[in-house]
């Protein structure tokens, strides 16, 4: 396959020209925002003390990036925004690491497998959504996910796939009827399983988890605690032995699709799931000084504001006591046998006591479609927490830059999100 080239005309900052991170974990919180880190600051506060407590993103925080794509737009979509974060180089909304005339790019985790790195992915998705997708295959469109699935086997740099690890979601696109992709992971060699009961099974490169017919359980419904801390704490269990280190990329892949709901709990769920993740890559790189973990997002989503209606006001505790996303609340309020159960289970599942003019417009709304009933379930959290949305798309906001490490200075201040993927293109070049 013709690979169009890395642009790597990035001058060398000066820890750049020293020792290269033997191992990088590259973080993405698909949708994150700036507004999202603020957020989950004041969601996490200990109210009984004066003094609003830092979070992981605050201590971690380097930068701004740029996140616009190679389009007639500067609002980029999550697999023009991956392309740049994957191989240096921007290309138009829906590609996945193509450019214009569809020839594709060279992403880091191709170059370090030609060098002998081993790589990971890990994603709260389905791991052919549009972020791992970009890492190691190349279409035309996010949307051919089959097609993409297909490509994790049948392109191979020195006769072995891309990955060799990748942990999330997806079954549906990796058994299918017309191919088994499972069963030729397995002839190449891969462990698998399709339980979270059967992950410690896996216990050598290269592994295949599928935990879910297409994503995971969102967060905030999910009866596994952890999931995205689980998974990476797995992925790096079986990366570590690699003898020429790993690059591992890892998604909190929901905290976009949160967004796009305009559903602030939903939200903040995935940022403590995507938060605890973090903790375990810190806390991989204090026992592993020779790894370098960089966060950041593809772009924001929704136009997340603390503070609406003209009140100088923003209430966390509201979002704290919601325990379902909005389209399970959906879900269980049209299941619901009565009208009065159903305003029964709001309240139970809320805490927000509605006027009564807003109980008679859900309870219009649990007549029509779950969509509806979702709109307005997240639309009355957000009122009466005072969470404002511009759109239910992305917006063109600059995003946080967070890293540690060693090599944490060369990521700090304002930079596009080309120059993220080409520092850690380099760092890859350096292996020995």
């Amino acid at each position: 396959m013709r690979l169009h080239l890395l642009s790597l005309s990035l001058l060398l900052a000066p820890s750049l020209a020293l020792a290269a991170p033997k191992n990088i974990i590259y973080m993405i919180g698909d949708g994150m925002g700036p507004t999202y880190l603020s957020a989950y600051r004041y969601y996490q506060d200990d109210s009984s003390t004066k003094v609003v407590e830092s979070t992981i993103f605050d201590e971690l925080w380097q930068g701004m990036a740029s996140t616009y794509p190679d389009d007639d737009t500067y609002v980029t979509d999550s697999a023009a925004g991956a392309t740049a974060l994957a191989t240096g180089e921007k290309s138009y909304n829906g590609a996945i690491s193509v450019n214009r005339q569809h020839i594709p790019i060279g992403s880091m985790m191709q170059l370090a497998k030609r060098l002998g790195k081993a790589n990971g992915i890990v994603a709260s998705s389905q791991i052919n959504h549009a972020t791992p997708a970009s890492f190691l295959a190349h279409n035309k469109s996010r949307s051919n996910y089959d097609d993409i699935a297909n490509m994790y086997v049948d392109y191979k740099i020195n006769g072995r796939p891309v990955a060799d690890v990748m942990l999330g979601g997806g079954i549906k696109y990796f058994q299918r009827k017309d191919r088994d992709l499972v069963s030729e992971f397995k002839q190449l060699g891969f462990q698998y399983t399709d339980s979270w009961q059967q992950l410690d099974t896996l216990t050598q490169l290269p592994a295949l988890a599928l935990l879910a017919e297409t994503a995971l359980p969102a967060a905030l419904n999910s009866s596994q605690n952890a999931q995205l801390a689980t998974l990476t704490t797995k992925a790096l269990q079986l990366l570590t032995p690699a003898e020429k280190g790993f690059v591992l990329m890892v998604e909190g892949s929901q905290i976009d699709w949160c967004g796009h709901d305009n559903d602030i709990a939903c939200a903040m769920a995935e940022m403590d799931d995507f938060a605890k993740a973090i903790a375990v890559a810190k806390a991989y790189v204090d026992q592993h000084p020779d790894t370098l973990l960089i966060i950041t997002a593809d772009h924001e989503t929704g136009g997340m504001t603390l503070g609406a209606a003209g009140e100088y006001l923003w209430l966390p505790k509201v979002v704290q006591k919601v325990k379902a996303t909005g389209r399970s609340i959906a879900t269980q309020l049209k299941q619901a046998e009565s009208d009065t159960a159903a305003l029964v289970l709001w309240a139970d599942l809320t805490s927000i006591t509605l006027t009564e003019e807003e109980q008679a417009a859900l309870l219009a709304a649990r007549q029509q479609d779950e969509k509806t009933l979702r709109v307005l379930s997240n639309q009355l959290v957000a009122k009466y927490s005072y969470t404002g949305w511009t759109t239910g798309g992305h917006t063109a906001t600059d995003v946080a830059v967070l890293a540690y490490g060693k090599w944490r200075d060369d990521f700090s201040g304002f930079q596009d999100n080309t120059q993220i993927a080409k520092k850690l293109i380099q760092f890859i070049q350096q292996t020995k």
